[in-house]
Formats: structure tokens, sequence, C-alpha cells
């Protein structure tokens, strides 16, 4: 218990940005932990320390961390100039772009999208209905339709002539 006091006591002294990057090295990978890691790797990300975080596994050492090679002439090819890590972040003060592709930045989809395609999916029902009312099976139901309309109207008209047939006796 008190290598767990010690170890709480040495994040502790940690600087903010050093714990976020730290904690979000060692939550990466881990399902569980997922949400855990999306919320360090962005408060790293918005601190500004992602740049040379060195993994906190216990099976890294020291010596094996070593920054990447650049190869000349190798004109962007592969394994050509350093490796990027991480997810660019646009400075504070810059206005972010609105969203893409009918939703926001933050993945809600905007009002025009939506009615779009509410548009679309009534313009497609309206399409297939009249392609519908073309085909022979669709003309018969249609047809089939008006006759149980009319048999309906003239049962109704011999109710109403019974009914009124009864007052008058």
């Amino acid at each position: 218990m008190s290598d767990a006091k010690d170890f709480g006591s040495e994040l502790a002294g940690l600087s903010d940005a050093e714990l976020a990057a730290v904690v979000a090295t060692a939550t990466q990978g881990r399902a569980g932990l997922a949400a855990l890691h999306a919320v360090a790797a962005s408060v790293a990300a918005t601190i500004g320390h992602t740049s040379n975080v060195i993994d906190v596994t216990p099976d890294t050492e020291e010596e094996a961390f070593s920054p990447p090679v650049s190869v000349p002439d190798t004109y962007g090819q592969v394994a050509g100039g350093p490796v990027v890590t991480g997810v660019p972040v646009p400075p504070t003060g810059i206005p972010v772009a609105p969203g893409i592709g009918g939703y926001t930045g933050s993945g809600v989809p905007t009002f025009e999208s939506v009615r779009d395609k509410v548009e679309q999916r009534y313009g497609t029902a309206q399409g297939m209905g009249e392609l519908d009312r073309q085909t022979p099976v669709g003309r018969s139901v249609e047809e089939q339709w008006d006759a149980r309309e009319k048999a309906a109207r003239e049962r109704l008209e011999q109710i109403r002539k019974s009914v009124h047939g009864n007052d008058s006796d």
C-alpha cells in the first residue's frame, strides 16, 4: 500500500501537462479506459505537451527510446522524414472551420442537411408511388380500391334509404 502512496505522491508532483501525457500513454489501447484516454489525450493536446512523450509501461527502458531517423534523398517516400504522431490541434485564437458534409465540428447534423434528407426521402416516396401506379399490379390495386369505394358508397346509400324508409312508417 505504501508503494501506491509513493507513486501517487510522485504523480502529484508532475505538472498538469506531464500528468495528462502520462495518463494518456498509460490508458492507450485499453478498451475499458477509452473515455479516460480520450480526455487525457485532449487535455495533453490542449496544454501542448504532446511531443516527446515517453512510454511509461514497465517494460520500457530509457535506452530503448530513440528519435526517428530521417533518410536523406527519399523525396517524401516511405521512411523519408520524421514520423509525426498525434492529432493536430489548431492553436487558440484560430477559428475552426464549420462542419463538412452536413455535420457541425462536434458531429451534430445541421438543419439544412436534415431538411435535405427529408425532402429527398419524400421525393423518392412520391416517385415510387407514381412508378407503382404505372405497373399492371399497381393499376389493379388502384382499380380494386376504386371498386371497394364504389361498393361502400352504394351500401351506405342502401342503409340511408332503409333508415329514412323506417322513419316514414
